[in-house]
């Protein structure tokens, strides 16, 4: 029978911790002797669980499923559902232990007396600064449901956007393991044969057959060596992109890509503006809401933002800090000064992040009619290349023999 932990309301003795073994969740009250609504919390005790506390509650290599709690909590609010049985009821679905570690802490922080958004501060493994401060500027004003839900909008797009632009990078993924593999296939199977029997040709063979057929003979003579230092290859590679400053580097890089660095650049924009507009339509300040999304844009754009932020900070106007580190698209720029003259800024921004989603469309076409092509090229030439060089011996060998 499992063992439940569970905090009771005793009309003389105040709130106590006790434990119990019970059935179920709904059994813990009679296993206790009380009636159902003195319990105020049910936790379930388990290996499982403690393993869990001792590792913090939810771990920082899992992803907690931020759209859906927005989402569903919204949802909960706004049927008037209480908040703290609003979490209880969120923790009872969930199946991952992770996450019903992180729902315990807040609600057991909630329960507690402390405000939403100080309950989600403790656990920034699984809540980031964004809805850290979105919760803070509306759980006082009852509009707490309303901006979850746009939360869960924003998190939605992001998600869409992340998932248009993986499915555009499948193909040419692909096509690079594939074309990669028939040359390694090529180099290492075939080659090697092709070599002992062109050896005795020597010097009589074209300089780029020659160099094709010594490679055949060290892959033939050491396979394994060649194999691994094409894995030794592929897993610096990996290091290097693992290493912060030179990913930083690389995606700074790709920026200035003619074609791919402008259609990059209004994408991240988009996204700035979204953030800060979900931000000012939650009652954040702007320069509070600046500095939260600093940490969401991309890596280039950061110091930027940092800049925008301090230009704000001496009294300077939203669309001439924007303007001045070039965070602002013309349309956007236009639509940021009729905000800050009508007092709509926050839908402004809105807009402009909408008006600038049609990039990623045409980011995807570019991937698709450009990149596409380029690889398959490269790819044909390649191996098209390593097979003309094999054959040319052996269309010299026959004009020999003729």
């Amino acid at each position: 029978m499992p063992t439940f932990e569970a905090r009771v309301f005793h009309p003389d003795q105040g709130v106590m911790q006790r434990r119990v073994e019970a059935a179920d969740r709904q059994a813990v009250a009679a296993a206790l002797g009380v009636p159902p609504q003195h319990v105020l919390e049910v936790r379930e005790l388990g290996g499982g669980a403690t393993r869990a506390a001792r590792r913090g509650g939810f771990r920082r290599n899992a992803r907690f499923p931020l759209q859906l709690f927005s989402q569903e909590l919204a949802v909960l609010l706004d049927a008037g559902i209480s908040l703290l049985e609003a979490l209880s009821t969120l923790r009872e679905k969930e199946a991952s232990e992770g996450v019903r570690q992180a729902l315990d802490g807040v609600a057991e922080a909630v329960q507690q007396g402390q405000p939403l958004s100080a309950a989600l501060r403790q656990h920034p493994e699984a809540f980031d600064e964004l809805i850290c401060a979105i919760v803070a500027a509306n759980e006082k004003t009852g509009q707490l449901a309303v901006a979850l839900a746009q939360h869960a909008r924003y998190l939605a797009w992001v998600e869409s956007l992340r998932s248009r632009l993986i499915a555009a990078c499948v193909y040419p993924a692909m096509l690079l393991v594939v074309g990669s593999a028939v040359i390694m296939f090529l180099l290492l199977f075939v080659l090697p044969r092709f070599a002992g029997i062109l050896d005795g040709l020597g010097n009589e063979l074209p300089w780029g057959s020659r160099l094709l057929i010594g490679f055949g003979q060290t892959a033939g003579a050491h396979p394994w060596l060649v194999l691994g230092a094409v894995s030794g290859l592929a897993l610096l590679a990996v290091a290097v992109l693992r290493h912060r400053p030179l990913r930083e580097r690389v995606q700074a890089s790709l920026w200035t890509f003619p074609g791919l660095g402008p259609r990059l650049r209004v994408l991240a924009l988009a996204r700035l503006y979204r953030s800060m507009g979900m931000l000012l339509a939650s009652g954040v300040p702007v320069l509070p809401a600046l500095r939260i999304v600093q940490d969401v844009v991309a890596l280039p754009w950061r110091p930027a933002v940092a800049a925008a932020a301090e230009q704000i900070a001496r009294g300077e106007r939203f669309s001439d800090a924007l303007e001045a580190h070039d965070l602002a698209t013309p349309v956007a720029r236009r639509m940021v000064r009729v905000g800050e003259r009508s007092g709509e800024l926050a839908a402004m921004l809105e807009r402009a992040a909408a008006f600038h989603d049609e990039e990623a469309v045409r980011l995807t076409e570019l991937l698709t009619r450009a990149i596409n092509p380029a690889l398959m090229l490269v790819m044909g030439v390649l191996i098209g290349g390593i097979i003309v060089l094999m054959y040319l011996p052996i269309f010299q060998l026959v004009e020999q023999v003729q």
